[in-house]
């Protein structure tokens, strides 16, 4: 019996240290074997890199500046918002300085000649200095050698003097000839210069435009005169 109860002891013994030793070691499913289940969570092999609060706030940063960056004047990148500025919209203009008057120096002179209304020529002056300019009264207008200039039709007078922005367009249009063909002296021309006037007759206004004509020419006849220069392309074709 005494050797029973030893044999019996002995193996109450082992199985309680086989117990103890149970919990003290569990086993990973990740195949990283038997490890302390009092480890701390940080020993880990899938623990990622700690980053401090702020290490990625300077490159983000530095990302969005680099987008938002507009050009400045001389070509160099600015920070910036990504906003539209405010020095205008749609292709307006601020003026840079004193206002002139406007001529072949300081603009651009197109002549187009329209469908409607009939033997009508548009001329299209547009401002390419950097100040505003005015456009006064009407364009003295010379076809090939013509040693005279045309009337202008009256009633065509704006009420004020058209006062073009730097980018900005003004217009007059040129009656070529009788829509009903009673006009005399009729001929074609291929050149075409275009006088400015200043504010008063004693002005010195030197530059004019030279316009480029159709290759074939235009028609004109005795009738010719033209309109005074209008803020808009739709009233200066109403004549």
């Amino acid at each position: 019996m005494s050797s029973v109860r030893t044999s019996r002891t002995r193996l109450l013994t082992t199985a309680a240290a086989l117990a103890i030793g149970a919990l003290s070691l569990t086993a990973c499913d990740d195949g990283s074997g038997v490890r302390a289940e009092d480890a701390s969570p940080s020993t880990s092999s899938n623990a990622s890199p700690s980053a401090s609060p702020g290490s990625g706030s300077s490159s983000h940063d530095d990302a969005k500046t680099g987008a938002d960056a507009k050009p400045t004047a001389d070509g160099t990148a600015a920070p910036g918002n990504g906003k539209t500025g405010t020095g205008g919209s749609g292709g307006s203009h601020k003026s840079g300085g004193k206002a002139v008057t406007c001529q072949g120096s300081n603009t651009k002179t197109v002549a187009a000649p329209l469908n409607r209304p009939v033997n009508h020529m548009l001329l299209t002056v547009t401002n390419t200095g950097d100040s505003n300019c005015y456009l006064y009264t009407y364009p003295a207008v010379q076809f090939g050698e013509a040693q005279s200039v045309p009337p202008v039709i009256e009633a065509s007078k704006p009420q004020a003097v058209v006062t073009l922005a730097p980018g900005e367009s003004g217009y007059a249009s040129v009656n070529l000839s009788a829509a009903d063909g009673s006009g005399t002296n009729g001929h074609t021309v291929k050149s075409l210069t275009v006088h400015f006037q200043g504010r008063t007759a004693d002005e010195d206004v030197p530059s004019a435009a030279h316009p480029s004509l159709p290759a074939k020419g235009v028609y004109v006849d005795d009738s010719l005169k033209v309109t005074y220069w209008q803020q808009s392309m739709d009233t200066a074709i109403d004549w």
